[in-house]
């Protein structure tokens, strides 16, 4: 819809993200704004945002279906939520790809029995809340998403049906055992906020372009 607000947060990306997206100006209100790390870009939308929630995803996320962002929405305000998920789907990844991403998937399930965890490709977040708990760590080097996530209380936390559409750039650009070695070091390391503070080369090779709604 044309009056659907669009920050895109852009941090030097060279493959011309700003360009690609003001092309699509008559259809959104796109704005491209600075970035940098995924917690300062995601945190220079949230603070331009006027709307009740706000949805954070990554500049390489394809939501295939159309009704996925209204049912997200409908879901947060019937059962009054502060931050809801969806699942991660990789279509063209192998066999370990989609090993990887269901694990990731069992993960966020499982999460809500504890400390919740969103992935940050796609987080729809109430935005009183979002700013009740200082939005994104601006000092995280790694899972930034989850550090703000696993703050929200477990029954204001849900998962809606269906899921968004990934690519594997991620395990062919870090290696397969350096990411899941990765992903389990986060696992053990829920209640020790320092190891998100440090660097773990997750980015550095990442396109540095993050999206908010």
């Amino acid at each position: 819809m044309p009056n659907t607000k669009v920050y895109i947060a852009d941090a030097g990306s060279t493959d011309g993200t700003p360009a690609i997206a003001r092309f699509f100006a008559d259809r959104l209100a796109i704005e491209v704004i600075p970035g940098g790390l995924p917690a300062v870009g995601r945190n220079n939308g949230a603070r331009r945002a006027s709307t009740p929630y706000v949805l954070f995803i990554d500049a390489d996320i394809e939501l295939d279906d159309p009704t996925l962002v209204r049912r997200t929405v409908e879901l947060m305000r019937r059962k009054k939520l502060h931050c809801v998920t969806t699942n991660i789907h990789c279509p063209q990844g192998r066999g370990f790809d989609r090993v990887l991403y269901a694990a990731s998937n069992l993960a966020q399930q499982l999460s809500r029995l504890c400390r919740p965890f969103s992935t940050g490709m796609f987080m729809l977040f109430d935005k009183a809340r979002f700013d009740e708990l200082g939005g994104f760590h601006e000092g995280a080097l790694y899972a930034e998403d989850y550090l703000l996530s696993k703050k929200v209380a477990r029954l204001r936390f849900g998962i809606v049906r269906g899921h968004i559409i990934t690519t594997n750039r991620r395990f062919k650009n870090m290696g397969y055992l350096t990411v899941a070695r990765l992903f389990l070091s986060t696992a053990l390391n829920t209640w020790n906020d320092s190891f998100f503070f440090r660097d773990h080369r997750y980015w550095h090779s990442e396109p540095r372009t993050f999206t908010g709604a």
